[in-house]
C-alpha cells in the first residue's frame, strides 16, 4: 500500500480533487481576453523573429518580470494563517475597544510567523527571534498587534535599530554573515543582553510556530469608556504547550528540511488540528509606573509576574492556510500604528519609532494604496478619509466625495467623542542616553533563577560556541559584560573559550609547522 502524502505536499492534487467535475476554464489574459495558443510565440515564419504584436507573450513576460515586491528588510521568510479571537474575559473596566466588547465575541484575525534575519530562502530552524504579530479586523478598523515571540527587544532606543539589524545581516563587502559585528554590537551595547541571553538560550530555536509564545513586547496603554487608563503588555500563550528543538537537530533540519515551520504550521491547520494561543494581559497603573524601579517603557525589560499577575483575556485559533501565499501572507502589512479607540501607544521609544517606521516601509514596498490590499484592507470598517489616488488605487476612489477638509458637501465629519487620552508632559526636549539604565539585573534573574542547570549549560555551550569566531577582543569585551550580568555565567563562557582558542593557537602552530619543513625542504 503506497503510503499517503501529507496535505502540503499533496496541494495541487487536493486543489484539482476539489474541482472534480466542474468543466474546464477558460484560459485568459490579464485583462480577460481568451488565449487560444499559450505554448508558443507569434513569429514571422517557424524560424523567423518574434513579433510585437503577440501580446499573449507580452502580457506573460511583462508580468514576470514585476512579479516580485522587495523583500521586507527584516522578516523576509515567514508563514502565514487565519482564524479568529474570542474573549473568554471581561477587560472592559480597562478598555473600551469593541474587540473586547463582550464575552464570546469572535473578531478574525490574520498572523504571520517568521524568522527575523534571514533572507526569503534562509532555514527555518536557525538560532532567531521569531515574528509573531497579528491582526484584528475589528468594526473600527484594524489592529495590529506587532510582537515577536520574546516579550523584550536587543535595544531600547530606535536610532540604534538600523545598525542593530546591520549586524544581524551580512558584511557589505564579504556578503556573509559576520561573528564580529555580531558579537561587537552586542559587547558595546549592554542593553542587548537580556534578550542575547533568551536568545541563545533552548527558546533560541523553537519548534516550529506552534510551540512558541507570543507578546506585544511593547508597553501600550488602554483606555476604558469612563475616560480611565493604564498601561499594559499582551500575551499569547501557546496552548500546544513550548517546545524547542536540540541545537544538533536543528542543524540537520537546516539541510534536510528547511521549509520546517512552514511544512508543520500548514500541514497541522490542513489535517484539522487547529492550533490556539491564550492571550492575556498584564496591568499597570499610571502610579505604579511613577515609582517603579525599572523604566516601564524600556522594551529590554519584563514587567515581573509576580508584581503584575497575567490577566486571562481570550483565546486565538488559526484555522485556515492561505489561498495564495503571495497575496495573504507576502503582501500582509503589520502596523502598530493601526490601533481602535481605546488602545493607545505609550511612551515606549522603540513602539514610537516603529509607529512611522512600519507604515513607512509598506509604503515603500507594497505601494501607497497597500491597504487596499484584501489581506490589509480593514473590511470590517468604512474607510473615508480624504486620501486619493496613488498606484494601485482600488474600488471606486472614494467616488465625488470631497478630497479635501473642511468642507460644506456633508463629507465624513471627525469624532470629538473618541479623542485620545489626555496625559501631561513637561520636560526638558534633549537627546536623553539611556545606555546604562540597569542593563544586568534581569539577566542575572533570568540565568540564576529562571533557567535549570541543563538549561544554563545549553546557554553557555550555545554563547561560547558563536562568540568563538568573533576576533580575541570582543570576545573579551563579552566576556565581561556576561560576568557584569552573573559571574558563573562570565566565567563558565571564558572558560569554554579558553579552551577553543588554546586548541586553535595549537593547531595553527602544528599547521605552521608542517607548512614550514616542506617549504625549507623545497629550498
Amino acid at each position: 500500500m503506497e503510503h499517503p502524502r501529507d496535505k502540503a505536499r499533496d496541494q495541487m492534487q487536493l486543489w484539482k480533487d476539489a474541482r472534480k467535475g466542474a468543466p474546464p476554464e477558460v484560459l485568459t489574459t490579464g485583462a480577460g481576453n481568451p488565449i487560444s495558443d499559450k505554448l508558443n510565440v507569434q513569429t514571422a515564419g517557424p524560424r523567423g523573429p518574434l513579433l510585437v504584436q503577440d501580446t499573449v507573450f507580452t502580457d506573460e513576460m511583462a508580468h514576470f518580470d514585476r512579479e516580485r515586491i522587495p523583500e521586507r528588510v527584516v522578516h523576509a521568510k515567514g508563514a502565514g494563517a487565519f482564524g479568529f479571537f474570542e474573549v473568554t474575559h471581561d477587560i472592559t473596566n480597562y478598555c473600551k475597544a469593541k474587540v473586547f466588547e463582550h464575552v464570546g465575541k469572535r473578531t478574525p484575525i490574520a498572523v504571520r510567523f517568521s524568522t527575523v534575519g534571514g533572507e526569503s530562502g534562509s532555514a527555518d530552524t536557525v538560532r532567531d527571534p521569531r515574528g509573531f504579530p497579528v491582526k484584528f479586523y475589528t468594526e473600527e478598523g484594524n489592529w495590529d498587534l506587532v510582537g515577536n515571540n520574546v516579550p523584550i527587544f536587543f535595544i531600547r532606543d530606535p536610532i540604534l535599530f538600523p545598525s542593530f539589524i546591520h549586524t544581524q545581516k551580512r558584511n557589505p563587502q564579504t556578503h556573509l554573515k559576520d561573528p564580529d559585528m555580531f558579537w561587537d554590537f552586542f559587547s558595546l551595547r549592554p542593553e542587548s543582553l537580556h534578550h542575547m541571553c533568551i536568545l541563545f538560550s533552548d527558546r533560541g530555536i523553537p519548534d516550529g510556530y506552534r510551540h512558541m509564545n507570543g507578546y506585544g513586547s511593547h508597553t501600550f496603554k488602554m483606555v476604558n469608556a469612563a475616560g480611565e487608563a493604564v498601561y499594559c503588555k499582551f500575551h499569547y500563550k501557546t496552548d500546544q504547550g513550548i517546545r524547542n528543538i536540540p541545537v544538533e537537530v536543528a542543524e540537520r533540519l537546516s539541510g534536510t528540511d528547511p521549509d520546517y515551520s512552514i511544512r508543520d504550521l500548514y500541514r497541522t491547520i490542513a489535517d484539522g488540528n487547529f492550533p490556539t494561543w491564550t492571550l492575556y494581559v498584564q496591568i499597570m497603573t499610571f502610579a505604579q509606573a511613577e515609582v517603579h524601579r525599572w523604566n516601564p517603557f524600556d522594551l529590554t525589560k519584563v514587567w515581573p509576574h509576580g508584581e503584575f499577575p497575567l490577566i486571562p483575556v481570550g483565546r486565538l485559533e488559526l484555522n485556515r492556510n492561505p489561498t495564495d501565499y503571495f497575496a495573504e501572507v507576502e503582501q500582509i502589512a503589520f502596523d502598530p500604528s493601526n490601533m481602535p479607540p481605546g488602545i493607545e501607544p505609550s511612551p515606549d521609544k522603540m513602539l514610537q519609532g516603529r509607529l512611522f517606521s512600519y507604515p513607512d516601509t509598506h509604503r515603500h514596498r507594497l505601494g501607497a494604496n497597500y491597504l487596499h490590499l484584501p489581506v490589509n484592507c480593514p473590511f470590517r470598517a468604512r474607510v473615508r478619509n480624504y486620501q486619493r489616488d496613488g498606484p494601485m488605487c482600488m474600488f471606486d476612489n472614494q467616488a465625488g466625495a470631497p478630497n479635501y477638509y473642511p468642507n460644506s458637501f456633508s463629507a465624513p465629519e471627525q469624532q470629538p467623542h473618541l479623542r485620545e487620552h489626555k496625559f501631561a508632559v513637561s520636560a526638558d526636549v534633549q537627546r536623553y542616553n539611556s545606555a546604562d539604565d540597569d542593563n544586568y539585573s534581569q539577566v542575572n534573574t533570568f540565568y540564576g533563577s529562571v533557567l535549570s542547570e541543563a538549561e544554563r549549560t545549553r546557554l553557555v555551550q550555545n554563547i561560547a560556541g558563536n562568540l568563538k569566531e568573533a576576533q580575541k577582543f570582543i570576545q573579551e569585551r563579552m566576556v565581561k559584560q556576561l560576568t557584569l550580568a552573573h559571574s558563573e555565567l562570565g566565567a563558565r563562557v571564558k572558560a569554554l573559550l579558553n579552551q577553543h582558542n588554546a586548541r586553535s593557537s595549537s593547531n595553527a602552530v602544528h599547521t605552521y609547522t608542517q607548512h614550514g619543513s616542506g617549504e625549507k625542504a623545497n629550498l
